[in-house]
């Protein structure tokens, strides 16, 4: 699949503020497995760092400010979805995390029962590992 031609996108950044900066950037790098790719520190009161796949232009950004985040808490149905090869897979990485103190959380939409595992990152945005298209 290609982006229409209407819209010539050539990579996705998905960009959050956090007052956790150190704490998310650990569960997402050491606990769920992506790659730092950038960082930066002092540009306007900000400080960021992405996190991605290798070889891969899709991304998260996180960033702090100064004087905190005006972000306000997320729902139980903001989603960030990782689409992982088998359940082992997903048992993989909800262990790591569980080594880091995160353990997984009830899913709020009863659709990612059996087929997920729901964990909530430091600032309580939830992170599905979901096994089920593999075996679709």
């Amino acid at each position: 699949m290609t982006w229409p031609a209407g819209l010539p996108v050539i990579g996705v950044r998905i960009a959050r503020p956090t007052d956790r900066l150190d704490e998310v950037v650990e569960f997402y790098t050491r606990g769920i497995g992506l790659v730092e790719i950038g960082r930066f520190e002092g540009h306007s009161g900000y400080d960021g760092v992405m996190l991605g796949l290798p070889g891969s232009d899709y991304h998260l950004e996180f960033t702090s400010h100064e004087d905190g985040s005006p972000c306000p808490a997320p729902s139980v149905d903001n989603l960030l979805v990782l689409y992982v090869e088998s359940e082992p897979a997903a048992e993989i990485v909800a262990g790591r995390l569980s080594d880091l103190g995160y353990s997984d959380v009830e899913p709020e939409n009863p659709y990612w029962d059996g087929r997920s595992i729901t964990i909530a990152d430091p600032d309580g945005w939830r992170v599905v590992l979901d096994w089920g298209l593999a075996e679709s």
